[in-house]
């Protein structure tokens, strides 16, 4: 079962990461901020998938997500409005990043670490809203946990 969730989404190396937040929470900025980093080389490879409104489905144990049929392609920028980018049509969820998201702390009970979406448990990085997200992403590609 297919359901359509309020959410962007960029392929990040081999899996998504699934952004959720309010309308003007910067998922699509962050979406541009990631692929500009893959420009760049702080990331191996970065590619949209959706962009404010994704469709998710839970098949074979993985969250997967695709855009919207027609806004396949699509981003909004603030300032130029639409814009057309490559897309990838498909990705498995690997993270949800939740923007200006209220359980955020410097160091996140390991229950926040997760989240349930379709039935499909995938990791979770609460970003508080008065933070930048990009930092933290491109901490949690670069480095290793450091143990318990």
């Amino acid at each position: 079962m297919e359901s359509t969730i309020h959410a962007s989404a960029v392929l990040i190396g081999p899996k998504a990461a699934l952004i959720r937040g309010a309308a003007g929470s910067g998922k699509s900025r962050l979406v541009l901020a990631l692929i500009e980093a893959a420009r760049v080389g702080s990331l191996p490879f970065a590619r949209l998938v959706a962009d404010d409104r994704a469709f998710v489905e839970a098949h074979g144990g993985r969250l997967l997500v695709r855009p919207a049929p027609e806004l396949a392609g699509l981003v909004e920028v603030r300032g130029l409005g639409i814009r057309r980018l490559p897309y990838e049509p498909l990705a498995a969820v690997g993270l949800v990043v939740d923007l200006a998201a209220a359980d955020a702390a410097r160091q996140p009970p390991r229950e926040a670490a997760a989240t349930v979406i379709e039935g499909v448990t995938v990791a979770r990085l609460a970003v508080a809203a008065e933070h930048p997200a990009l930092p933290l992403l491109l901490a949690l590609h670069g480095t290793a946990p450091a143990g318990d």
